[in-house]
């Protein structure tokens, strides 16, 4: 069967030998593997720490997280009662239906709503849905926001929410380079006062790396995106995900956190396609759709770091 359920994970199998397994707490996916057209036996393309908990216990330390409705520390006033990150990654999803099963791929959706646990800290109507597709050299997860909001009062009942995939690609993290960023704005996490984290600066590099800490919010980035290094590669394509995060906490960060594997900086690189400068904003009855692609680089490429 390309789609099975067990013990809360979702397993998906390409005829083909590509993979993917997702859990339902968090909708988050832990696995993707997948070959390429020179070699076609299937390699795990995502990084998730040895340390991190799939348990259902806390966040999964890796894999694509899913990020709704604030990134980072809330700062929209009707998320204020919410953790950082939001509450999509820890809360457990239904499993709603097979959507696609045929040569071309295999999807499934799941499903989240508001819960009494939910409603306590963010009393906002809305209804989830995320598919995830796998085909064989790519994977895709689009994320359905729905506000279901049935208000008819002036002004509308507007959802207005951030979401974001956090993507742990598996790589050789001091080799990565990330592009086309250059000319782009962006903000720099890393920055010691709130003063110059919010302060914008433009990106000189024609690759980005990440051998030093890097946090670095990418505002109006392009929507598509290589992450090269020597010998292999990925891209990604997003839909109505306008921002992109570069994240590596290298040692400086990496080591202070208690679910990192020791040296687990080094085998990945976190690019986070979302909606993260400001909010989007749906109307009740309305449904806002963020999609993005990752594909396998089939042949090597790379660029000279300017």
């Amino acid at each position: 069967m390309p789609v099975k359920q067990v013990s809360g994970r979702v397993t998906l199998t390409h005829a083909k030998g590509s993979s993917v397994e997702l859990l339902l707490y968090g909708a988050t996916v832990i696995s993707w593997k997948a070959g390429t057209i020179t070699e076609p036996q299937p390699i795990e393309r995502l990084f998730v720490s040895s340390k991190a908990a799939v348990d259902g216990s806390k966040p999964v330390r890796g894999g694509i997280p899913v990020i709704f409705p604030c990134f980072g520390p809330p700062s929209h006033p009707e998320h204020m009662k919410l953790a950082q990150h939001g509450f999509a990654r820890n809360e457990v999803w239904k499993f709603d239906s097979i959507v696609m099963d045929n040569d071309e791929g295999v999807s499934v959706r799941l499903t989240l709503e508001p819960t009494a646990g939910i409603t306590a800290r963010y009393d906002k109507p809305f209804h989830l849905a995320y598919v995830v597709t796998l085909a064989e050299h790519q994977i895709s997860t689009d994320l359905h926001v729905t506000n279901t909001s049935t208000s008819t009062a002036y002004p509308p009942d507007n959802l207005e929410f951030q979401a974001l995939f956090h993507n742990y690609i598996r790589a050789p993290a001091n080799d990565v380079l990330v592009f086309p960023l250059q000319n782009k704005s962006y903000f720099d996490k890393t920055e010691a006062s709130e003063e110059a984290r919010n302060k914008s600066k433009v990106e000189t590099r024609a690759g980005v790396d990440v051998r030093q800490f890097t946090d670095s919010v990418y505002e109006d980035a392009g929507g598509k995106y290589e992450v090269t290094w020597p010998g292999g590669g990925v891209e990604i394509t997003v839909r109505e995900l306008k921002d992109v995060v570069v994240w590596n906490p290298q040692q400086a960060a990496g080591a202070k956190m208690g679910d990192m594997e020791d040296g687990g900086w080094e085998r990945y690189v976190c690019v986070e396609p979302g909606y993260v400068r400001g909010f989007a904003k749906i109307e009740p009855g309305k449904t806002w759709i963020g999609q993005q692609v990752i594909s396998v680089i089939h042949h090597e490429r790379r660029i000279n770091q300017l």
